[in-house]
């Protein structure tokens, strides 16, 4: 028999190395962990209350039965620990409410949490049926910090989107990864489990640009949380890999599919994506135009009786908000206005608050909003768009003004960093807490609600629960 003397693609090995032998030391990250959290599944209870997101939860079959199975928080479903990702994670994202990461590629790193709770709790419930110990929520946090690190430094400066690939990509190649870990697997299981992660593709970006902007952008980060547990278990029944998933020449994903660039971490993989992850803690928006939100809610009381006098509306930004959320033209649904820098500050000025209903069409039937959307104007700024991409910064900066036709005009409200920038983390958490408290309240019995805010307001205890303990505080 021959040696196969290939070597494996750097990039597979350094995330499998991190996966298995990275000890988590950050405070601050395993404590923005807890927070991302309760966040994350707070923002997929809300999500419960839209009829759009709860048809597609539950179980492929009616009634089907799983030993041992995933419980998905806010439902009475028991799933498989693959369709259990799936429901968790189309559940975090319907909203487009939990946290950001923007880089060359953005994304959203909470988005594994759907892959990684459900396997938590299926390999926990697993356990406990053959007398062991299940995971604790600690084992959990330390996944998400590892899942995050992997998304994040990816898409630092590799730009997915440029060659119109989706950012859902990066979350199947961290959620393979950290779950194949979490099933035990080997290095050499979790290199191979993650080259398939790279051989799947991705999914095109279609679904989030005009003219075809649509639903699917709600639950595809579900497909593909769902699709790494899917890939990390298949490895670990003992699939064979491939070495040069990236690499290989003319059939790799490198020359298929990413213009013969490598792919390649930025930087040593840690905690550095937890520690300075984007919270969406306001407004419930496409994360480009947070900032743009919080000025238009500013400006509210000062344009609010004078939308007829309006004259132009000016909004200054950064090149990437250009790319993604500047749209003229007809929205045709809630994925289309939720991600439109002109319709967010026009919710804004015309409401004093942008909140989820704001994106269906009874809200968006009202003609003001149209009127005020025609009147506005884009531009970039440079700064704007340096600080942005500066590492030390990471700002996401817009400023609105409105000007008035009797030549008087509003003041330029410009703001660099949002609410749930790690610039402002002291300022945020109080607030996250109370999103979340909103959220559970929305869903849940009084009694229900308080047992687990009494259970998830305590870091300390929240981390020591046991997985099957923490799932059933949220279930029905």
């Amino acid at each position: 028999m021959k040696t196969d003397t290939r070597e494996t693609d750097r990039l597979l090995e350094e995330i499998a190395d991190y996966v298995l032998d990275k000890e988590i030391t950050s405070e601050e990250a395993m404590t923005t962990a807890a927070n991302v959290l309760i966040d994350t599944l707070g923002c997929g209870i809300l999500a419960l209350r839209y009829p759009e997101c709860a048809k597609m939860l539950g179980p492929v079959i009616p009634g089907t039965i799983v030993p041992n199975g995933v419980k998905v928080p806010g439902t009475s479903y028991v799933l498989d620990p693959i369709r259990g990702a799936y429901n968790i994670g189309t559940m975090i994202r319907w909203l487009d409410y939990n946290d950001t990461w923007l880089a060359a590629e953005w994304g959203h790193p909470s988005d594994n949490l759907g892959g990684i709770l459900a396997t938590a709790d299926y390999i926990s419930r697993t356990n406990m049926a053959e007398g062991k110990d299940p995971l604790t929520v600690k084992d959990v946090l330390v996944a998400m910090v590892k899942a995050h690190e992997i998304q994040g430094v990816l898409a630092l400066e590799n730009s997915f989107n440029r060659v119109g690939l989706d950012h859902v990509l990066l979350v199947k190649v961290a959620t393979t990864a950290v779950t194949a870990g979490m099933l035990g697997g080997s290095r050499e299981e979790i290199v191979n489990a993650v080259s398939h992660a790279w051989i799947d593709n991705s999914a095109l970006r279609t679904y989030r640009h005009a003219p075809n902007t649509g639903s699917r952008k709600s639950w595809a980060a579900g497909d593909a949380t769902s699709r790494g547990v899917f890939l990390a278990m298949t490895a670990l029944k003992g699939e064979m890999g491939y070495k040069t998933a990236l690499s290989a020449q003319g059939w790799g994903f490198q020359d298929v599919l990413f213009n013969k660039q490598e792919v390649k971490l930025a930087r040593e993989l840690d905690a550095y994506v937890m520690e300075n992850i984007l919270f969406k803690v306001s407004f419930p928006a496409e994360f480009h135009a947070q900032t743009a939100a919080e000025c238009a809610v500013a400006l509210h009381e000062s344009v609010c009786n004078r939308i007829d006098e309006i004259d132009r509306i000016e909004i200054t930004t950064h090149e990437s908000a250009i790319r993604i959320i500047d749209k003229k033209g007809p929205l045709y649904n809630p994925a289309d206005r939720d991600h439109c820098l002109q319709y967010i500050t026009a919710i804004g000025l015309l409401k004093g608050d942008i909140v989820a209903d704001d994106y269906e069409d009874e809200a968006a039937n009202d003609f003001r909003v149209d009127q005020l959307r025609d009147l506005m104007v884009v531009t970039e700024s440079e700064q704007y768009t340096k600080d942005y991409l500066d590492p030390n910064k990471r700002s996401i900066a817009n400023a609105v003004q409105v000007f008035f036709k009797d030549g008087t005009s509003t003041d330029k409200i410009d703001v660099e960093y949002p609410l749930g920038h790690r610039f402002r983390r002291e300022e945020a958490v109080p607030a996250i807490q109370q999103k979340f408290a909103d959220n559970v309240a929305s869903h849940y019995s009084k009694k229900q609600g308080q047992e687990i805010l009494a259970v998830t307001s305590d870091y300390k205890k929240l981390e020591q629960l046991s997985v099957p303990t923490f799932t059933d505080l949220f279930s029905l």
